[in-house]
């Protein structure tokens, strides 16, 4: 049997950036693209988003390291909203944005006119569960569709048979899962009045819920035994890190990370990991399996339970009933700034000691552990601890470490 990977096109890493800082993460851990959003028509109102001069320094950034950017204008938005779309798109188009997201068929028609050098992209909220919408789609001319969450990898595949060849197929790998059909959801809306069709999500399902008793004001009963109330709507996250060969061999072209509205530090280990995983991938195509180091990163973000969504079938475990679900075992400790006379030079993030064992980071490779003996501050004066946030810091080390390396911490 031939051991040629000539055969195998991998599919693009696309990652969140939330803002420029997190941006420049995506893209040094091994993004391939990424999406972001301007101050207005984006799904996140809760991320810091991108100003226009952060919007210039990004794309700038960006495609300086042959890294794409997608822009998000995927909102559902009102008449007030539309008489200042046109100028937005016809910045993008001046700054060069490789592609803008839709869902919205007026805003798609506007995109089209004003940012006719951007590629068009339907959003995962315009619904996509079947090859002929998709192909309507590709006929009001886009070039790549975003599949809603809730297909399956059959159903996938069969878009793809059954579609134009040019028409790229985006989906989620990783992420927060919406308890609405591909995030269209009026709960937020009716519960606080913050809509989450145009980016202003409250996260009403990941709320605690009790049962009340229409003839019993007051008393809240348990829907569960636990006696916080139950998180009814609370859908754990996707993680397909280990499908990813069936995701590939689906036809999926584009594989997409949720969390703009995350951490730099959540952009940077879940943009290494599936970049990784991807590598991995490509150098032994025919008998895959996703490395243990990958899915040990996975566990080390902020994450609720993982499950593969709708990918493999119906969800077995699609919720989680007890808590908000949140796991966070690790935290940053410092950021590399480079190295110097056998030295990590760093900026501190959190305290720690000297001697403290930490799990560095660097970008485009597995983790390894920087013992932190002999340190030191700026002055190179030998201290017991690192006290004070975003002091400088030096930590003896056999070799040079990555600048934007991120040297983590477990908890205790």
């Amino acid at each position: 049997m031939s051991t040629s990977t000539d055969y195998i096109t991998l599919p693009e890493l696309l990652s969140p950036a939330g803002d420029l800082t997190r941006l420049k993460g995506a893209v040094d851990f091994g993004a391939d693209a990424v999406f972001l959003a301007g101050e207005e028509f984006g799904m996140r109102t809760a991320a810091t988003n991108f100003g226009e001069e952060d919007l210039k320094l990004g794309i700038d950034y960006a495609h300086a390291h042959g890294v794409k950017v997608h822009v998000t204008c995927n909102t559902i938005p009102h008449n007030a909203e539309m008489p200042r779309l046109p100028a937005f798109l016809e910045r993008l188009n001046e700054l060069g944005a490789d592609a803008i997201i839709a869902s919205d068929l007026g805003t798609m028609n506007m995109v089209k006119k004003y940012a006719p050098n951007c590629n068009l992209h339907i959003s995962v909220q315009s619904g996509i569960c079947n090859y002929e919408t998709a192909r309507a789609f590709y006929d009001l001319g886009a070039k790549r569709v975003v599949l809603a969450r809730e297909l399956s990898l059959d159903e996938i595949a069969e878009i793809r048979a059954k579609t134009p060849a040019d028409l790229e197929i985006e989906a989620f790998a990783h992420g927060a899962m919406c308890v609405s059909f591909s995030a269209r959801c009026l709960l937020s809306s009716y519960m606080t009045g913050r809509d989450a069709n145009r980016g202003d999500c409250a996260q009403s399902c990941r709320w605690s819920y009790s049962l009340v008793e229409e003839k019993r004001p007051g008393q809240y009963m348990d829907i569960t035994e636990t006696d916080k109330g139950t998180y009814i709507l609370n859908a754990n996250d996707m993680c397909m890190a280990e499908h990813l060969d069936k995701m590939i061999k689906a036809g999926v072209g584009s594989l997409k990370l949720e969390g703009r509205a995350k951490s730099h530090y959540y952009t940077a280990v879940v943009t290494n990991a599936y970049r990784g995983a991807l590598d991995s991938i490509k150098a032994n195509p025919f008998d895959w399996k996703c490395p243990q180091w990958v899915l040990e990163e996975l566990n080390k973000i902020s994450h609720r339970t993982y499950s593969t969504g709708f990918y493999l079938g119906v969800p077995e475990n699609s919720q989680t009933y007890k808590n908000a679900g949140y796991v966070r075992d690790y935290s940053v400790a410092a950021v590399v700034d480079g190295y110097e006379d056998g030295c990590i030079i760093a900026t501190l993030k959190n305290k720690f000691y000297s001697g403290a064992e930490l799990d560095c980071l660097e970008p485009k490779s597995p983790p390894f552990i920087v013992k932190a003996d002999n340190l030191m501050n700026e002055k190179g004066e030998y201290i017991e601890s690192a006290p004070r946030p975003m002091m400088k810091i030096k930590i003896p080390f056999e070799r040079p470490v990555k600048q934007g390396s991120l040297l983590r911490m477990k908890a205790e």
